[in-house]
C-alpha cells in the first residue's frame, strides 16, 4: 500500500510557518495547500474545516510548552519553571510567535469534535493545576495569593519580558534570564520577609 505524500503534520506544520510569519488570520486552506503544494482534497481529508485545524495547532503547541514546566515541577526546581519560557522560545522560535504573541481565542474558535474540546478543556486544567503546584513548590501553600504570585512568575512576568524580541522574531538574549532571576528572587523575598512578620505579629498578639 502507497504512502501517503502529506501526513497531519504537514499541515500543521504549513500553518504554523504561516502564523509565525503573518499572523493566525494569514492561515487559510489555500495558503496552506498552496505552501505544500498539495489539493485542497488532501486538507479536507484530514481536518474537517481551518477552524479544527487552528485549534489542533494551537493545542500541540501549548501541550509542547507546557511539558518542560512539568518537568521542572516534577524535579521541584522552581526557578527552573520560571526560566522555561525563554528556554522553549530560543529552541522554538515560530511556535513561541505563534503561542505568546497572539491570544487563545485567535485560534479556539469554531465548532470542533468532542476530542479536541476535551483537550483544550483539560489543557486549561493542567494549567490551573500546574499554578498551584508552583504556589505549593515555592510559597509552602497555594492560597488565593500564592497562585496569584505563582501565576505571575510563571506566565506573566515571563512571557512579557520575552515578548518584545519575539515581535522582532529574535531569541531572547541572556540578560532575560537574569531579570527573571532577579524578579523571582526578589518576590521570593519579599513572601518570606511578610510571613515571617505576620508570624512574629501573631505571637505578639499571643504574648
Amino acid at each position: 500500500m502507497a504512502r501517503p505524500k502529506f501526513a497531519d503534520a504537514d499541515f500543521l506544520d504549513s500553518a504554523l510557518a504561516i502564523a509565525a510569519e503573518r499572523g493566525p488570520l494569514a492561515v487559510t486552506i489555500g495558503s496552506i495547500t498552496e505552501r505544500l503544494k498539495a489539493p485542497v482534497g488532501s486538507f479536507y481529508h484530514r481536518f474537517a474545516s481551518r477552524d479544527v485545524l487552528l485549534g489542533e495547532l494551537w493545542l500541540r503547541t501549548v501541550l509542547d510548552f507546557q511539558q518542560g514546566i512539568t518537568a521542572a515541577l516534577d524535579a521541584g526546581d522552581g526557578l527552573r519553571a520560571a526560566l522555561h519560557t525563554p528556554a522553549w522560545v530560543r529552541s522554538h522560535l515560530d511556535e513561541a510567535c505563534l503561542l505568546l504573541l497572539y491570544h487563545r481565542d485567535d485560534f479556539v474558535q469554531g465548532i470542533w469534535p468532542e476530542a479536541l474540546r476535551a483537550g483544550v478543556a483539560a489543557q486549561t486544567e493542567r494549567m490551573q493545576d500546574g499554578f498551584a503546584r508552583f504556589a505549593r513548590l515555592v510559597f509552602g501553600r497555594a492560597g488565593r495569593d500564592e497562585v496569584r504570585r505563582a501565576q505571575f512568575l510563571l506566565a506573566e512576568m515571563p512571557v512579557g519580558v520575552v515578548r518584545q524580541h519575539l515581535q522582532r522574531r529574535e531569541t531572547p538574549p541572556p540578560i532575560v534570564d537574569e531579570l527573571i532571576r532577579i524578579t523571582y528572587r526578589a518576590i521570593l523575598d519579599d513572601y518570606r520577609a511578610r510571613s515571617l512578620r505576620q508570624n512574629r505579629q501573631g505571637q505578639n498578639r499571643q504574648g
